[in-house]
């Protein structure tokens, strides 16, 4: 085993843990929740009167 070898293996298990986590943010089981997520920044706080009051 030399070094072209472990660099292939690095190289293969890089691609599945990037396949495995891109299923996971496109798998419809988290859609509910990382759509919550995505609509945080836009919340209106001051409407609840949480905001600072400058």
């Amino acid at each position: 085993m030399d070094v072209n070898d472990l660099r292939s293996g690095v190289t293969v298990l890089s691609m599945l843990v990037f396949l495995g986590i891109a299923a996971w943010a496109w798998s419809r089981r988290n859609q509910s929740r990382f759509d919550e997520a995505a609509r945080l920044p836009f919340g209106d706080e001051n409407a609840r009167g949480e905001g600072d009051a400058r």
